[in-house]
């Protein structure tokens, strides 16, 4: 292609919109003339489908749930009066406790104000908080961020450490909608102990983000936490960012939730347009169609141009995947749909992947994304009428052009600048993009069986364990793996009993002892 027909086919495919600040390049992606018009039925079914949904309509059938995370962004658009209520006063409490630790008018237990939080949470919990709080964190900021997002003791050891003397004057948010997710459940545990042992009275620290009536909420009132903020049933964890879940710890650490908040409106405003090439939405869901045949054959790779946008790929993993990657269909047909999704941020990623990107083998597409201010206030020339920023806008659009000329597939999301508005707006255009792929490949965006399956294997193996130190305080001479498991008439468990065995054995203060034997077959167990 010449570089003439390319600038035609980027100014007939390159979908602006200055409301937003932002523009969407598909120009790369080298679907063919008649593809947008071949899909265009089935773009129409996805936008009356995402009508429905946005109306109230019981979209998680699985669990006879709402889908309502865009009414977060216009609570108008809410199906009754009361969840309009809840929403807007939810935004509003946020905004208002914020300020009131800012000010001091709430102090530590210890009587100084907090100046660091810490959020306890998981998944959709942390991974939404996590992102925006490091792409829109200054100097300035009256709060800093910290997080425990996993069951570690050696990651929540680390943060602890961190935290240090500020333990005194740091607020802990505990985020999980039912309260009973383990891993929050741990870490809220966990920083119980902390407190505890730097004399601090946790009670006093804490807050709570949780649903009505869930265990959370029963231990925040039984101990009287601070406050609690609400999470409801139609809310996804991944798509829960604009709710108090993110915009709690925004409001804490000083971004303007507001601006966040607009910005996604905004954007959920321009992506409810049915016209399909005005909708940067609807064209970014048919490149994902176009790029892996609707079947999740190439795995998307987030590039964004950004040192602020370096989580976005992290976030941008659960929406996507736990979103689009279903084995059944809305007809209960095998289909195993999937999208996955990678990226690092340019330019590392010259110095990581491009190579395989550019010679290797082609199984993926790109989602470059541009930011055209470099920097806050005057920059620095690093060669003679050149700047560092200069030089990552050449790097940008030297690697989309290697790219391009081995074949591989790009498109380009450009924006301004990195803002409380911009950062919803993407939060926004995703979420969007998400519902329609789902639509247009038939698949429920809005459940997660396969989470709910890992999470009921992990309690048996915890189960499993109980049984085995049991079997082990019965016999003082030690037995094998396969001997406990026979013991227990779970012969098929020899392998799991192992691995528990020798989890244990590894942490002293479990009081399991392993003979060292070289084969796990002979290796004895024992109570030390």
């Amino acid at each position: 292609m010449t570089t003439q027909n390319l600038w035609k086919r980027y100014c007939g495919h390159l979908c602006s919109c200055p409301e937003l600040g932002l523009s969407l390049d598909i120009s790369r992606m080298n679907f063919e003339d008649g593809f947008l018009d071949r899909m265009e039925p089935a773009m129409q079914h996805a936008f009356a489908a995402m009508q429905e949904l946005e109306s109230g309509s019981i979209a998680n059938p699985d669990e006879g749930r709402m889908v309502g995370h865009y009414w977060l962004r216009n609570p108008s658009l809410a199906p009754t009066p009361e969840i309009r209520k809840e929403i807007e006063g939810a935004a509003a409490q946020c905004i208002t406790f914020s300020r009131r630790i800012h000010e001091g008018t709430i102090l530590s237990a210890s009587g100084q104000k907090f100046n660091r939080f810490l959020v306890i949470g998981i998944g959709g919990s942390a991974l939404g908080p996590q992102f925006v709080a490091d792409a829109l964190s200054s100097s300035n900021d009256p709060m800093k961020a910290y997080f425990l997002d996993n069951t570690d003791p050696d990651g929540m050891d680390r943060v602890f450490a961190e935290l240090g003397d500020d333990l005194a004057r740091t607020l802990v948010v505990v985020i999980s909608k039912s309260g009973s997710t383990k891993e929050t459940r741990n870490g809220m545990l966990e920083a119980q102990a902390a407190y505890r042992r730097a004399g601090l009275d946790f009670a006093r620290h804490a807050v709570a983000v949780t649903g009505d009536g869930s265990e959370l909420d029963k231990v925040a009132l039984a101990e009287c936490w601070i406050e609690r903020f609400p999470m409801w049933d139609w809310v996804g964890g991944r798509t829960s960012v604009t709710s108090a879940v993110g915009l709690l710890p925004a409001a804490l650490q000083g971004i303007n939730i507001q601006a966040l908040l607009k910005g996604a409106g905004m954007c959920d405003t321009i992506t409810r347009r049915m016209d399909t090439i005005k909708n940067p939405a609807a064209l970014m869901s048919l490149m994902w169609h176009h790029a892996t045949n609707g079947r999740g054959e190439k795995d998307l790779v987030v590039l964004p141009y950004k040192d602020r946008l370096l989580l976005f790929s992290r976030y941008l993993q659960q929406l996507i995947m736990e979103s689009i990657g279903k084995e059944l269909d809305l007809e209960g047909k095998i289909v195993c749909q999937g999208l996955s999704v990678y990226g690092n941020k340019g330019s590392t990623d010259q110095h990581a992947y491009v190579q395989q990107l550019r010679e290797g083998v082609a199984n993926f597409f790109v989602t470059f994304i541009e930011v055209l201010r470099d920097r806050d206030g005057a920059t620095m020339q690093v060669e003679d009428g050149i700047t560092s920023g200069d030089y990552l806008f050449g790097f940008f659009q030297g690697t989309r052009t290697a790219l391009f000329e081995k074949g591989r597939e790009s498109m380009t999301i450009t924006v301004e600048t990195v803002d409380a508005a911009t950062i919803g707006a993407l939060i926004a255009l995703f979420e969007r993009t998400v519902g329609l792929y789902a639509s247009l490949v038939n698949i429920n965006a809005y459940h997660q069986p396969g989470v709910e399956a890992g999470k009921k294997a992990a309690g048996v193996v915890i189960s499993l364990q109980k049984a085995v130190v049991d079997v082990l305080k019965k016999h003082l001479q030690g037995l094998t793996a396969e001997e406990i498991a026979s013991e227990l008439g779970t012969p098929d468990q020899a392998e799991s009993i192992f691995a528990i065995l020798r989890h244990l054995a590894a942490n002293p203060e479990r009081g399991v002892k392993g003979s060292n034997d070289e084969s796990a077959e002979n290796t004895r167990y024992s109570m030390s």
